[in-house]
């Protein structure tokens, strides 16, 4: 998995597989989940991470354990 930050669109995203997007859903809150064209989530993205309290971008230091 990998975790990705655009501070230019401040968008925090959660990356579980590289694969082609077929598919994706707009939830509610700014949440935008990508799938594959077997259903399968490839990815998720947080629009206004910054202003959601996902992440400080001044502070970014991301752990990540699988």
């Amino acid at each position: 998995m990998k975790v990705k930050y655009d501070a230019e669109a401040d968008i925090l995203i959660f990356v579980f597989r590289e694969a082609f997007p077929a598919n994706a859903i707009s939830e509610p809150g700014g949440v935008i989940v990508s799938y594959d064209e077997t259903e399968e989530p490839i990815s998720i993205e947080f629009l206004n991470a910054s202003k959601r309290q996902l992440l400080n971008p001044q502070e970014l230091q991301l752990t990540i354990t699988t």
